[in-house]
């Protein structure tokens, strides 16, 4: 296994996933319309709710991609891992959503497993990942998100410790 290759992975991960919270403590409000549109699932709950945006999205993107080639990556494969870090936060927010959290609220395992393992298995053949690196990394990523999401908040990036 290449210890450089999953270091770097897991700061790619990072950069897409920290792309939004920084958007978010950057901009405000702006530019902040919700991937949903205020839609209501068949439950009557939001379908995401508001804190998943079309901003958020697009900064994870277009972050992963400009950081990527820094890394060693192509752009396109930091691209295709910004997006489908954002499908699979979408997923999480969904199914949170379904099980009655609140938007923002707290899930650990729910709230980092997709958001790492979906893009990592999006980008396991263009960047030659094997299970055993994408394992390690989703598993990094979990406990570090953790950790980081505490630094960020200790320096007043995020509003809530998690």
């Amino acid at each position: 296994m290449d210890g450089a290759l999953i270091l770097r992975l897991l700061l790619l991960l990072i950069v897409a996933n920290g792309a939004p919270v920084l958007g978010k403590r950057l901009l405000g409000g702006a530019f902040a319309q919700p991937v949903d549109g205020g839609a209501r699932f068949l439950d009557g709950q939001p379908l995401l709710g508001p804190a998943k945006t079309w901003r958020g999205l697009l900064l994870a993107v277009l972050a992963a991609a400009f950081c990527a080639p820094l890394l060693g990556f192509p752009a396109h494969i930091g691209a295709m891992l910004g997006a489908f870090a954002m499908a699979g936060d979408l997923f999480s927010s969904f199914v949170k959503r379904r099980l009655g959290f609140p938007s923002s609220s707290r899930a650990p395992g729910l709230d980092q497993i997709p958001e790492a393992l979906l893009p990592l298995l999006a980008i396991a053949g263009p960047a030659r990942l094997g299970a055993g690196e994408i394992v390690i990394v989703a598993g990094l990523f979990f406990f570090g998100s953790q950790a980081l999401s505490r630094l960020m908040f200790d320096l007043r990036v995020r509003e809530r410790p998690f």
